[in-house]
């Protein structure tokens, strides 16, 4: 077995540094804080009834942001693979693929363009009925209606793909036994994606339990915080360092444990590639109407707030946006960081994979104890941003910045970077893995005995097969840093600034017209990015250099 170890010690040693390195950080993120608490108070007060308080709501809408999104997932995916032809199909789906990387701050304004007090939706019932819904997205149901617009999509990008691999036979089979809809759906789909359904919901629950910016500005007042927000108004406003120690230890230990449990879990992301489940018979009629309304209705729901901001935004005045010192700050210091942890993201990711994989192949190290212990090092060290949420990591080099001398700068750009590439990490690896391990399994036993490796394995055997999964890989952590705020509210300032977090001080300052136009902005850069970037790749460009 030492044996084994050592033939593959060139993809195992990458790997198990950069998750040595990973785990590090966390580890003095941890002692940082643990360091800061006084050592007279008992750990016991961390539960006092405040935090309790928070505690509860936060559990709470994330409970329900988790079932109502999942529900609405379920639908709309079974609806989306059981009508497989109808006009924009292929567009509709890759924006439901692009609400994973959505700056959360862009999906809040298109909400409240909509929805708010002043939005499309008031001022037409004011129009009709004379009377208004002042208030109702402010709460903890616009804190839902905003979690199920991201996370929904979500889901129902993701367990689309596990209807569509669902072999036709079984429907042919469900078809000749004259199964119902229902039985159908019970025997033959519920349990292709029962497993899914598990995943998907145990990352659902965490990013609704770490949410920050939704929360922020849709809040309405303290009575509908989270931990995350609590702690950022501890630092940020109060600058109440012991009440935000003890937010973060409660929020700490409460997201390793839910890590900890669901780290073997798939994220099930997959590329914006779609399937069409061309089934021989048509859906009875009700049927086929209520799938036919769900995917309008959710369609709808989903792509109204984008419009929105879409013809909001051709209103404003670009030149004078153009022109503002700040934005131009803030526009490239997006780009550059958002750049850099792309970057960085890839080449974890790719060592990462690389050296997982040789515990899941029998002919490369065979299953031992160590295995199964260094398989869970590396996939922990993969998904820490779950466990250790963006506040409480911009807690912990907030406080490093205060112990130790280093420029501003210094700190702020180690807080994004770190906090971007932890961020895209759980589900850059859930792109990336199985197709390395797909190429691995298909590969190995030509390249052993070629004795075809390094360099010359990766041009020939694994780029061809794994460029198109590296492309979205790319743009996904890009869009996903790029639309970050929150270690950047910890940080930011007039003279350290990004996109989102000028966007929300221009929010904040009731600059509509100049909001309206950055979102636009930030929307079709996003966008083009997620959209366009896997395709440059899938096309080969890259390869041939």
């Amino acid at each position: 077995m030492i044996k084994q170890y050592i033939r593959f010690r060139s993809s195992l040693i990458p790997g198990l540094l950069i998750s040595s390195f990973l785990l590090s950080l966390a580890f003095a993120i941890f002692f940082t804080l643990f360091g800061a608490t006084d050592p007279n108070e008992p750990l016991f007060l961390i539960l006092s009834q405040r935090v309790l308080t928070l505690l509860k709501f936060t559990v709470f809408q994330a409970t329900l942001s988790t079932i109502f999104s999942i529900i609405i997932g379920i639908i709309l995916a079974w609806s989306l693979a059981h009508q497989p032809r109808f006009f924009a199909r292929s567009l509709l789906i890759a924006l439901f693929s692009s609400s994973l990387v959505l700056p959360t701050i862009i999906v809040v304004f298109g909400l409240i363009t909509i929805l708010g007090r002043n939005g499309w939706l008031n001022h037409l019932s004011l129009y009709l009925f004379h009377s208004s819904f002042e208030g109702f997205l402010y709460g903890l149901s616009g804190i839902l209606i905003a979690h199920v617009y991201l996370n929904a999509s979500y889901a129902t990008r993701t367990l689309l793909h596990n209807f569509e691999s669902i072999p036709k036979e079984r429907y042919k089979l469900a078809k000749s036994l004259g199964f119902s809809v229902f039985k159908r759906f019970l025997l033959i789909e519920w349990p292709a994606i029962k497993q899914s359904v598990l995943s998907v919901s145990s990352i659902i629950f965490l990013l609704c339990f770490t949410s920050f910016a939704i929360v922020l500005i849709l809040g309405g007042n303290p009575s509908y915080n989270t931990l995350e927000v609590a702690i950022y108004e501890a630092v940020k406003l109060d600058f109440d360092i012991s009440l935000a120690l003890e937010l973060a230890f409660v929020q700490l230990s409460i997201s390793l444990v839910l890590v900890f449990f669901s780290s073997s879990l798939k994220t099930n992301i997959s590329n914006l590639k779609t399937q069409s489940l061309l089934i021989p018979w048509k859906e009875p009629f009700f049927i086929s109407l209520l799938q036919v309304f769900s995917i309008f209705a959710f369609g709808l729901f989903f792509i109204l707030p984008l419009l929105a901001i879409v013809i909001d935004g051709i209103g404003a005045d670009f030149i004078k946006i153009v022109e503002s010192t700040v934005f131009v700050k803030s526009f490239f210091t997006s780009i550059v960081i958002a750049s850099v942890s792309c970057v960085i993201t890839v080449v974890f990711t790719i060592f990462l994979s690389n050296a997982k994989r040789n515990f899941a192949l029998k002919s490369r190290i065979p299953q031992s104890k160590i295995g199964k212990v260094l398989e869970f090092f590396i996939s922990f060290s993969g998904t820490l941003y779950l466990a250790i949420p963006s506040l409480v990591l911009g807690l912990g080099f907030f406080l490093l910045s205060q112990k130790f001398e280093a420029p501003f700068l210094f700190w702020a750009i180690s807080a994004l970077l770190s906090a971007n590439v932890l961020m895209s990490l759980p589900f850059s690896m859930s792109i990336l893995y199985p197709a390395m391990l797909k190429t691995a399994t298909k590969y190995d036993k030509l390249c052993f005995s070629l004795d075809i490796k390094g360099f010359r394995r990766w041009i020939y055997c694994e780029w061809p097969y794994l460029k198109e999964s590296i492309g979205y890989i790319v743009a996904l952590s890009f869009c996903l840093s790029l639309g970050d705020l929150g270690i950047i509210s910890l940080f930011g300032n007039q003279d350290f600034s990004t996109l989102p977090w000028y966007l929300y001080g221009l929010m904040g300052s009731y600059q509509n017209s100049d909001a309206s136009g950055v979102a636009l902005i930030l929307l079709s850069l996003t966008l083009s990015v997620f959209l366009f970037v896997p395709k440059i790749f899938a096309k080969g460009n890259f390869a041939k250099s």
